[in-house]
């Protein structure tokens, strides 16, 4: 249907440069050839464009066990910005045995270049170096005491907030190659993450990817040039969802500046819109992708306690934001009937 439509060149070719004029959406995906990687890095700066997605797990701040977390920073300089996860020495050895033995995933031929991550090593290949070399790197447990005992921990292991709501947060200096099953098993060791809900977990694999809160609006296009969009994982988007709504968004966005038109950006109170804002709008030095999830949504206020009938009241909220934005834009917005909540 493609290749018929009379409107629509279709070429099976690879492409190597970006058309020097025209409106152009950028599609590439993570495996993004080396000629085109180039000319994307020559266009957005040759620091923002990232080659490898090494990534340390996210998890719901909600699921973490206040009664073994603190809030602090090392040496209480500035805002306590980390949640800080204390260990006692047997606290400790069992994390570390259980990352020197637990099971990694294997790389594709195409992810056997190892030296970029000298720099960013995973967690358990550190643990593997030396019982004590987790202690002198991201489990370092100095500035931080432990208001339970005044005193600094054997080890700790520190979240940052990952989202200015402070409701989702990084593991710190764990950036991990471990199989997905073994990474929930093995850090909910950590005391505080028992209950753990991780809404990312680890991942270091090849992953061409943009830092898009330097790099784009949240309408897709490139601060730098608008007549260039993007859309999909080079986004820093996770996930065919993500990827088919990102796509949706900037092909519209392209007929409309093709028609003069204004470009739209969703409401963040939906689940793409949320996830746009946040690639467009996150921290750069510490920005890595994102699937979709609960926790990068505007929290409703009031709070509702009650995790099921919560999720009822985004999508509730996000088809009224949807309406008002459809009409708003003079687009038809259509949704099935919904269910009752249960």
């Amino acid at each position: 249907r493609v290749a018929a439509h009379p409107l629509i060149t279709l070429r099976r070719e690879e492409v190597t440069q970006i058309p020097a004029a025209g409106i152009v959406v950028l599609a590439t995906g993570p495996l993004t050839s080396e000629a085109l990687a180039a000319c994307i890095e020559q266009q957005t700066g040759h620091d923002y464009l990232h080659f490898f997605d090494a990534a340390s797990p996210i998890v719901e701040g909600e699921s973490l066990d206040p009664g073994q977390v603190f809030l602090a920073s090392r040496y209480d300089r500035g805002e306590a910005a980390y949640y800080n996860c204390p260990l006692n020495e047997d606290e400790y050895r069992r994390l570390w045995e259980a990352l020197c033995s637990a099971e990694q995933a294997e790389h594709k031929d195409f992810e056997q270049e190892r030296t970029y991550f000298e720099a960013c090593l995973p967690v358990e290949e550190m643990a593997r170096r030396g019982y004590e070399t987790l202690r002198y790197g991201p489990l370092k447990p100095v500035g931080l005491t432990d208001p339970r005992t005044g005193r600094w921990p054997y080890a700790c292991v520190q979240l940052r907030a990952e989202d200015r709501a402070g409701r989702l947060w990084n593991m710190v200096g764990f950036q991990t190659n471990l199989k997905w099953g073994e990474q929930k098993r093995v850090f909910r060791l950590i005391p505080g993450l028992e209950q753990a809900e991780f809404v990312r977990l680890g991942v270091m694999h090849r992953n061409t990817f943009l830092c898009s809160p330097h790099v784009l609006a949240p309408t897709l296009q490139l601060r730098t040039e608008p007549r260039l969009l993007a859309c999909g994982q080079i986004t820093g988007t996770e996930g065919y969802t993500a990827a088919v709504a990102g796509g949706w968004l900037a092909g519209t966005n392209a007929a409309r500046l093709a028609l003069g038109l204004p470009p739209l950006a969703l409401p963040p109170e939906t689940m793409a819109g949320a996830l746009i804002n946040y690639v467009s709008h996150g921290d750069p030095k510490t920005f890595q992708p994102m699937p979709p999830n609960f926790g990068i949504l505007p929290e409703i206020e009031p709070k509702i306690r009650n995790k099921q009938q919560r999720y009822w009241g985004y999508r509730d909220r996000a088809l009224t934001a949807l309406d008002a934005f459809g009409q708003g834009n003079r687009l038809v917005v259509q949704h099935p009937p919904l269910a009752a909540p249960i």
